[in-house]
């Protein structure tokens, strides 16, 4: 099992980009993102660069995904 850890801002973008996410809106700093299929949109900031280990965890949950497909996802990319 590969370990999750912090990724660039660009390979996040990219990943979101990749399960279907759309980007919304830019406010203050935060990235709002989303999908029809969601309950409540992914914000993140974006002058944080690499995102946060927790931040990917939260979303992992709110998209369905486990660890190893974000991993294997990120390394398709």
């Amino acid at each position: 099992m590969a370990k999750l850890q912090n990724i660039s801002l660009a390979t996040y973008r990219r990943f979101l980009l990749e399960v279907g996410c759309k980007h919304i809106r830019t406010n203050s700093g935060h990235e709002i993102w989303s999908r029809k299929d969601l309950t409540r949109p992914l914000t993140f900031q974006t002058h944080i660069d690499p995102v946060p280990e927790f931040i990917i965890k939260q979303h992992l949950r709110y998209l369905g995904l486990t660890r190893d497909q974000f991993i294997e996802i990120i390394q398709n990319i």
